[in-house]
């Protein structure tokens, strides 16, 4: 698995400057004043960083963008890295700069000359997570990430948010890792076994097998894997940080690979659906993160481990299946998987868990990159104030998501003659159509969010903050939203 860079904590120390050996960021606002780290750099180059600073390349650049000097004359480092950020910068904006000093450091050892402590923390965050490279399949495997050093005038200040960087990398490198890795690598069997490694961390790993599905009824679920020759699993993940209370649930898909079945994709750019478990890779991600921070919450991580292909066992385009819950569904596509996995899933976290609230999390439809693009997952929720918590935790991560809306008109187009509800309820509004389906499995009471994440959860240019493949999207939200819900 990749291992974030640690992030180590100092004292500004103007002599240590000049023998740091890897690259040294500085920042600098637009007004091109030096703060007194700048100004040692600057003095150590013989005023070529103030001659950079108000010169015209300078100016040009936008706000949270990087500019590397190499092999600065006076300095043991191999590059200066000057970073165009105003000392006002709030979160968003010094994470955003210090994921273009990560991707200009390229995994070498980083000294980031932040000065004052306001967002350094995030400079160092935003560095640490850009600093990721997959290579799990590569023979050369590379250098492993150099450490980040912060340097800070008053580092007690910034102390326990420097602490939690690791908790937050990792979680994110581990979902990056599980989207990333090709399905004859991370088979249900595999998945599973990679998350009862939690087990070391405190968290309570439960799987369960098809003979436990299907003994509990989850039809739906199984009716996705049964053209496979990897067992299909549910994977439940526990971490009681809080008190008596109800848990929070997090659900998320893990088709490892989703042909279509029966209901084929086209051959081009099928390779793509190694990250149809992308939703399980965000819950797996949070619990990690959660479990590494201790989290002061209960809260339970569901995900339905299945593999979805043609066969002579496969479903077929017209049968009928029976939910846990007891509905009856039928399957006019066998390419719309992942709503069948995740309503057995949800209706067995409420029955068991009866949790205080719910999110799903899935690759589900194509439509809603349609609608949103690679920037923002599709929000849906049935519970203004748990949206609106999880809107916010979302916009202060800097991870974009949009509030979609549902309706029984838009549940009506799921309307079957010979069974409750269809799978699929045609072209128009394809994602909230996959939404009110899940809405279904919801029972009265429960506060629940889908969030379709097809659009985010891997992309082909560089997102926010990773590089182009596994965004890890998600994880730095649901934990936000956790920490205020529930431990503030």
């Amino acid at each position: 698995m990749t291992t974030p860079a640690h992030v180590d904590l100092t004292a500004t120390d103007l002599d240590a400057i000049k023998d740091f050996d890897g690259q040294i960021a500085v920042t600098v606002p637009a007004d091109g004043t030096l703060n007194a780290p700048a100004r040692r750099v600057n003095k150590l180059m013989r005023g070529a960083l103030e001659r950079f600073v108000t010169g015209p390349a300078f100016e040009k650049l936008d706000e949270g963008s990087v500019q590397s000097l190499a092999w600065p004359g006076g300095l043991a480092a191999s590059a200066v890295i000057v970073v165009k950020l105003d000392k006002r910068a709030d979160g968003v904006d010094a994470r955003r700069a210090g994921v273009a000093i990560g991707q200009a450091a390229a995994g070498k050892p980083l000294l980031i000359l932040a000065g004052s402590p306001k967002g350094s923390a995030e400079l160092a965050l935003g560095a640490a997570l850009r600093g990721y490279d997959y290579t799990d399949q590569k023979t050369e495997k590379g250098e492993a990430a150099g450490a980040i050093t912060l340097m800070v005038s008053k580092p007690e200040d910034v102390e326990a948010d420097v602490a939690g960087i690791d908790a937050l990398a990792q979680g994110v490198f581990f979902t990056r890792d599980l989207v990333n890795a090709p399905s004859n690598v991370l088979t249900t069997t595999e998945f599973a076994a990679q998350l009862e490694g939690l087990r070391d961390l405190g968290v309570e790993v439960e799987v369960l097998e098809e003979a436990d599905l299907e003994k509990l009824g989850m039809r739906t679920l199984l009716a996705v894997g049964q053209g496979s020759e990897s067992p299909s699993k549910v994977v439940v993940m526990q971490w009681n940080g809080g008190g008596d209370e109800a848990p929070f649930a997090l659900i998320g898909k893990g088709v490892v690979f989703d042909t279509g079945g029966i209901s084929l994709k086209p051959a081009a750019g099928m390779e793509d659906m190694t990250m149809d478990m992308g939703g399980a890779g965000v819950v797996s991600g949070t619990m990690k993160t959660l479990a590494l921070r201790k989290a002061k919450a209960n809260v339970v991580g569901l995900v339905g481990l299945v593999e979805n292909m043609p066969d002579g066992r496969a479903t077929r385009p017209g049968d009928v299946v029976k939910s846990m819950k007891g509905d009856t569904v039928e399957v006019i596509n066998t390419d719309a998987e992942g709503r069948l996995v995740l309503c057995d899933v949800m209706w067995y976290a409420q029955e068991r868990f009866k949790p205080t609230g719910m999110v799903d999390l899935a690759t589900l439809t194509g439509a809603i990159i349609i609608g949103l693009g690679h920037e923002r997952a599709g929000v849906f929720s049935n519970d203004d104030t748990l949206c609106d918590a999880f809107l916010k935790a979302a916009e202060s991560e800097g991870e974009g998501a949009w509030r979609m809306p549902l309706g029984d008109a838009y549940a009506k187009q799921l309307k079957s003659r010979i069974a409750d509800v269809k799978n699929v309820g045609g072209r128009p509004a394809g994602s909230i159509t996959a939404a009110e389906f899940l809405h279904r499995f919801v029972k009265d009471g429960t506060p629940w969010i889908h969030l379709d994440i097809a659009g985010v959860a891997s992309t082909g240019e560089a997102s926010a903050h990773a590089p182009k493949g596994a965004s890890g999207w998600g994880v730095l939200s649901l934990n936000r939203m956790i920490r205020n819900m529930f431990e503030s």
